[in-house]
């Protein structure tokens, strides 16, 4: 894990946009929150993210959708996404188009440890 790397959180639950960057911090990476997905790729931070929580069902653009976007802009950023859908053909899906890992909601700090894990081993 190379400290202080990016990691993005897109997420409309204001919870967790509050709560998942602390754990991130505390973790040793340096975390960006944003409302929507819309408003993810009109920052500055699409260039600097090396890894991307992505919600999957949101208002607007959704997770898929947004994944859809960064791989139609070749952008190489390890998606991990959290869902409070308990799905596992939702996870399964996720997971065949490249995702590194689908999260269910309310996920445990080791589930995400492992997950930011291997999506850094991907880069």
């Amino acid at each position: 894990m190379n400290i202080r790397s990016v990691v993005s959180v897109v997420d409309d639950d204001e919870s967790v946009r509050e709560s998942l960057p602390d754990l991130l911090m505390e973790l040793g990476y340096a975390p960006r929150a944003f409302s929507s997905a819309e408003e993810f790729l009109a920052s500055d931070s699409l260039s600097e993210t090396k890894c991307l929580i992505l919600d999957i069902a949101m208002p607007g653009m959704t997770g898929p959708n947004l994944h859809g976007e960064l791989k139609r802009r070749r952008a190489k950023i390890p998606i991990i996404f959290i869902t409070a859908q308990r799905d596992e053909a939702v996870r399964s899906r996720a997971i065949e188009e490249g995702a590194v890992d689908c999260l269910f909601k309310p996920f445990s700090d080791t589930a995400l440890i492992v997950a930011l894990n291997a999506a850094f081993k991907a880069q």
